[in-house]
C-alpha cells in the first residue's frame, strides 16, 4: 500500500488541535490539526527528518522516534503498532502467502466440536476459510461461491448485508478498520491490494471509511445479526490467533446460555440438520 505511512500520519495529526498539546493556535491554518513542523518540534526531530518519514523515505527510523511521534499524535496501542508496521514494511515470503489459504484438519475438527457456537476461520483478507455447521446455518457459507465468502464483500457489495446487520454502519466501520490493519501487516499481498481496489471502485461507503485511516483490532465484541429464519441474534464473540498460522483468526460466537439467542440458535441448528433448510 504505497504512501500508507504518510497518509496515516497526516490523518492522525489532522485530528489533534494545537491547544491540546500546549501550542497557541494563532493565525489561519490551511490544514486542520497540527502542522508537520509542530509534530517534529514536539517529537524532538528535525522538520526535514519528519517530512522524509511522511514521504516514506525513512526506512531506518528508530523505535524511539516512532514512539515519540506516537506520543505526540496520541496514538492508542493499536495505532502505535500500525505505525511501527507501515513505517518499516517487511516483505513476506511466498511460502507464507501460499499457506495462508489452508486450514489445518485439526482446526476444522476443533470448529466441528463447537456444536452450540457458530465458529469460523478468517484469513488475512477477512476471507472465510472454514466454518462449522452452526456458523453455516447462520451465514450460509456453503451456499456461496468461494469469492463471496469474504466479510468485506458481504458487508459492502451484497445488498442483503444491510438487512443482515441491524447496526450496519458500525459493522462497516469496524470491517474497514480491521482490513486497514491487515493491509499494513501484509502490504505486499497482491490479492489484498486487489480486494481494496475492488471495494474502493464499487462502494462509496468503503471509499469514505478507507480514507479515514482508522485501524482497529477486533479481538472481541458483540455483533447483532437479523437471520431470515431465526430472527434477531445478539452474538458476543471472541477471537483466537493460531500460532502456527499467524494470519488466520478463529472467530467464535458465544451466546449467553439460556438466552433467547441461544434458544434460537439451537432451533436453527436442529432445523438445518433435519434438512428443512434445503
Amino acid at each position: 500500500m504505497e504512501g500508507e505511512v504518510g497518509d496515516f500520519l497526516r490523518s492522525r495529526r489532522a485530528r489533534i488541535r494545537p491547544e491540546e498539546v500546549g501550542l497557541a493556535s494563532h493565525g489561519r491554518r490551511r490544514v486542520p490539526g497540527l502542522r508537520r513542523e509542530e509534530v517534529a518540534q514536539l517529537a524532538g526531530v528535525s522538520v526535514d527528518y519528519y517530512i522524509r518519514l511522511e514521504q516514506g523515505r525513512g526506512p531506518s527510523v528508530s523505535d524511539a522516534v516512532l514512539d515519540a511521534i506516537a506520543r505526540v499524535l496520541r496514538l492508542d496501542e493499536t495505532e502505535h503498532a500500525h505505525l511501527l508496521t507501515v513505517a518499516r514494511p517487511r516483505r513476506q515470503r511466498g511460502r507464507q502467502r501460499a499457506a495462508a489459504d489452508r486450514v489445518r484438519p485439526g482446526v476444522q475438527t476443533m470448529l466441528d466440536g463447537m456444536e452450540r457456537s457458530p465458529a469460523l476461520v478468517l484469513g488475512r483478507r477477512m476471507e472465510v476459510l472454514a466454518w462449522n455447521a452452526l456458523g453455516d446455518a447462520v451465514m450460509g457459507f456453503s451456499r456461496m461461491a468461494p469469492a463471496e465468502r469474504s466479510m468485506p464483500r458481504q458487508v459492502f457489495l451484497v445488498p442483503a448485508g444491510r438487512d443482515l446487520y441491524p447496526e450496519w454502519h458500525a459493522v462497516a466501520a469496524q470491517t474497514v478498520a480491521h482490513l486497514r490493519l491487515s493491509a499494513g501487516r501484509w502490504a505486499d499481498d497482491p490479492e489484498l491490494c486487489a480486494l481494496v481496489g475492488e471495494l474502493s471502485l464499487k462502494s462509496e461507503d468503503f471509499r469514505r471509511l478507507w480514507a479515514d485511516h482508522e485501524v482497529k483490532e477486533c479481538a472481541y465484541g458483540v455483533k447483532k445479526l437479523r437471520h431470515p429464519v431465526a430472527g434477531l441474534l445478539t452474538l458476543p464473540y471472541e477471537t483466537l490467533s493460531l500460532p502456527a498460522a499467524p494470519d488466520q483468526t478463529v472467530v467464535v460466537y458465544t451466546p449467553e446460555p439460556g438466552s433467547e439467542t441461544a434458544e434460537r440458535l439451537a432451533l436453527l441448528g436442529s432445523w438445518e440438520s433435519s434438512g428443512a433448510a434445503r
